[in-house]
C-alpha cells in the first residue's frame, strides 16, 4: 500500500486543485442541482474559492498531480475532493481524518458536512466513518456572488 502524507497546499498548485475540484463537482453534483447553479461552478470561480481558503487546505499527492483536498470551515469538513484514481484507496479517509483532528484542535465539539442528497456514494462514505445523518436543510452556498440557497443533506459527527 503506498504511504500517503498529508501536507499543506502551495499557491503553485492552486490551479491543479482548482480543476480536481471542478472535475469532481461536475461528476458528483451537475446532475443533481439547478442549472443556475452549474452555470457559476466555474473553474475560475473554484480557483478564486480556494484562495480565500488557502490556510485551510490540506492536500494527498505531489505538487501539480494532486490525489485530493480537504479544506475545513470553523466546525465544517467545508470541501474534500478525490482524484478518480485515488478513489477507493484510502485518500479520503486519510483527509477526513486530518480534517476531524483540526476542527477537534480548533475547540469544536461537533463536526458537520452538507452533502447532495444524491450523492449516495459519499453518503456511504460518511455514514462508514462515522457521520449521522441529521436531515436535509436549505444551506447558502458560497459563490462569486451573492451565497446560492441549495437544500443538502447534513451530516454530523461527535469528536
Amino acid at each position: 500500500m503506498t504511504q500517503h502524507t498529508i501536507r499543506k497546499t502551495e499557491k503553485s498548485e492552486l490551479p491543479a486543485l482548482a480543476q480536481l475540484w471542478y472535475d469532481g463537482w461536475q461528476v458528483a453534483h451537475a446532475a443533481h442541482v439547478p442549472a443556475s447553479l452549474t452555470a457559476i461552478r466555474t473553474l475560475e470561480s473554484f480557483a478564486v474559492r480556494l484562495l480565500d481558503h488557502f490556510n485551510d487546505i490540506r492536500v494527498i499527492g505531489e505538487i501539480g498531480t494532486p490525489l485530493g483536498f480537504c479544506i475545513t470551515k470553523g466546525p465544517e469538513i467545508y470541501q474534500i475532493y478525490v482524484a478518480p484514481a485515488a478513489k477507493g484507496t484510502g485518500v479520503a479517509a486519510i483527509l477526513i481524518t486530518d480534517g476531524l483532528k483540526r476542527i477537534g484542535k480548533a475547540g469544536h465539539e461537533i463536526a458537520k458536512l452538507d452533502v447532495n442528497a444524491e450523492n449516495a456514494r459519499a453518503i456511504a462514505f460518511y455514514e462508514k466513518m462515522g457521520w449521522q445523518q441529521k436531515g436535509v436543510e436549505t444551506i447558502m452556498l458560497d459563490t462569486l456572488a451573492e451565497p446560492y440557497p441549495l437544500p443538502c443533506l447534513v451530516m454530523t459527527k461527535q469528536l
